[in-house]
């Protein structure tokens, strides 16, 4: 707890991990897949490019997403 009463949490570096690696770290992950989709898929597309690669690409998305928006209202 803080000052104000607010909890607060913290997270230690080695236990941090993407949405990809938590559902990997699952014991049997294989049975939570949809359908026609496969370990090996998933895993070509995770390192198919760099976290910052991935984050340059959203934010050029979230860019042209708010830019179509704004196109709009004017």
């Amino acid at each position: 707890m803080d000052k104000k009463g607010k909890e607060r949490k913290k997270y230690r570096y080695e236990n941090m991990m993407t949405p990809y690696e938590k559902f990997r770290s699952i014991s049997n992950c294989k049975e939570y897949l949809k359908k026609g989709i496969t370990l090996e898929e998933l895993e070509a597309r995770a390192t198919s490019m760099s976290d910052n690669e991935a984050a340059e690409q959203l934010q050029a998305a979230r860019e042209s997403l708010f830019q179509s928006i704004f196109e709009r209202k004017a």
